[in-house]
């Protein structure tokens, strides 16, 4: 299922009014979003006809219907496609295109977990936000080993869905406040240990992976990563696939982490 933009569907934005979006001086300068209070840069993924695309899977039929309204309310973001099951979460992955998959990893008790292995699979540079109906730590750091950029527990009241979406598509992180809190106490009670060495993997590194991994903590995209080192998106992409080989991740925000714990930032 999806929600298609139409002038007549309720949650379109094909037809939303340019009097949404305010600039604030000349093109190229931060964006005001008239029905939010937010000033969004111009050059972060998320823009006006730019949105950034999310598929949608749980089972869930009234989570998934509040996740989709909040998403298709704000302009930076649209939802490309819905499923409720297994099978239909598999089929949208092959179809696409999107940026960021949404998917509640209890689905078909755990099967969840599949579709964050296969979203990155079939594209390294989907992110991923696992959806949990539980605060579990342990669901949370095999979604993260999956290549999962985001971790939301779907009873907070802390949370919006559209700012993780956003953040994860300009290369950061989004994890429930309360499990962000968890692992950090978890993190205090742990005895210090000696970083891994550097110098085996900073020898496999060249020179313009290095330069790609600065500009990927730096949160800029691959577009404007290609766009700063006057090379193709296709070389940028080739980058960051060797860097995630040679790190031995599968997301950019574990890539970041990586680089900082050996010290490669």
């Amino acid at each position: 299922m999806s929600l298609e933009r139409s002038d007549s569907h309720p949650a379109t934005r094909d037809a939303r009014s340019a009097s949404e979006w305010r600039s604030r001086g000349d093109e190229g300068r931060p964006q005001q979003f008239a029905t939010a209070p937010h000033v969004w840069p111009a050059t972060m993924r998320g823009q006006p006809g730019a949105p950034v695309r999310v598929t949608l899977v749980d089972a869930d039929p009234h989570a998934r219907g509040v996740i989709a309204r909040e998403l298709m309310d704000d302009a930076r973001t649209l939802v490309a496609g819905q499923a409720g099951s297994l099978r239909d979460g598999r089929r949208l992955l092959r179809e696409g295109p999107f940026d960021v998959l949404m998917v509640d990893v209890s689905l078909g008790e755990g099967a969840g977990f599949e579709l964050v292995s296969q979203a990155r699979k079939l594209d390294p540079q989907v992110e991923v936000i696992a959806l949990s109906r539980a605060l579990s730590e342990e669901d949370a750091a095999r979604a993260f080993d999956l290549g999962a950029a985001g971790y939301l527990w779907k009873q907070c009241w802390f949370m919006s869905y559209v700012e993780p979406v956003l953040q994860v598509a300009n290369g950061g992180a989004a994890i429930t406040p309360a499990l962000s809190r968890r692992l950090l106490l978890k993190a205090r009670r742990q005895p210090d240990v000696p970083a891994p060495p550097v110098a085996s993997v900073c020898g496999t590194l060249s020179a313009r992976e290095h330069e790609v991994l600065r500009m990927i903590a730096s949160g800029l995209t691959s577009s404007q990563i290609a766009e700063h080192l006057a090379i193709g998106c296709t070389t940028v992409n080739s980058h960051i696939k060797n860097l995630y080989l040679k790190l031995h991740v599968r997301s950019r925000a574990q890539a970041v982490s990586c680089a900082n714990s050996r010290g490669l930032l």
